[in-house]
């Protein structure tokens, strides 16, 4: 049995990844109305009958990209968590100032997200990907938090109080980055944080 050459199976995810590429920029520059089967094979330099080979059609390349940038901000999330190393208070404020430094705060990235979120409400799809998303992030958020001392009953509302707070300031610091001096916006995270779990005890 002869086996097969590996560039056979790496090619076609190569391809995959850089139409995922393509829709994500599509996506930051002309907004979820702008993200077309055309555009997006334009932008990747590729025929349009290669968005429906690979993905089946524009719905499914949408969620495989937002499943992919939701991939990018945890893996920059874990890698700043892993960073601080054994102590649960400054894992937890790594996690925070992390979610408002770069490449989370990034305006490409915001431009990114608000296309997504405009498709919330109208693609089942998206929402459940954005459902299981927040999912995610808040349980990640919660065992932080439990790690560092917020007792059970706690845990979850002091999460979403936690989730709103970055996701504020987030959005503002993208939005108005001359708004905060450097490092500024990670800052009142971490005290507005250190409000919330000394409350939550």
């Amino acid at each position: 049995m002869t086996s097969q050459p590996a560039f056979r199976r790496v090619e076609p995810d190569a391809r995959r990844a850089s139409l995922i590429e393509a829709c994500a920029r599509v996506l930051a520059r002309e907004g979820a109305a702008g993200a077309s089967v055309r555009a997006i094979a334009l932008e990747a330099g590729v025929s349009p009958g290669l968005v429906g080979h690979h993905f089946g059609g524009v719905d499914a390349l949408i969620a495989a990209t937002y499943a992919q940038v939701e991939a990018q901000v945890s893996a920059a999330l874990d890698a700043a968590v892993a960073a601080a190393g054994p102590d649960p208070r400054a894992r937890l404020n790594a996690y925070v100032s992390a979610s408002l430094l770069p490449p989370i705060a990034d305006n490409a990235l915001l431009s990114t997200w608000i296309a997504f979120w405009s498709l919330v409400r109208a693609r089942p799809e998206i929402a459940r990907l954005h459902d299981e998303q927040y999912g995610r992030f808040r349980a990640g958020l919660e065992a932080l938090l439990a790690e560092a001392g917020v007792p059970s009953p706690a845990l979850r509302r002091t999460a979403i109080a936690a989730t709103a707070l970055v996701d504020g300031l987030w959005l503002e610091l993208c939005l108005s980055p001359h708004t905060f001096a450097e490092g500024e916006a990670a800052q009142i995270a971490r005290e507005g944080l250190a409000g919330l779990t000394s409350t939550g005890r």
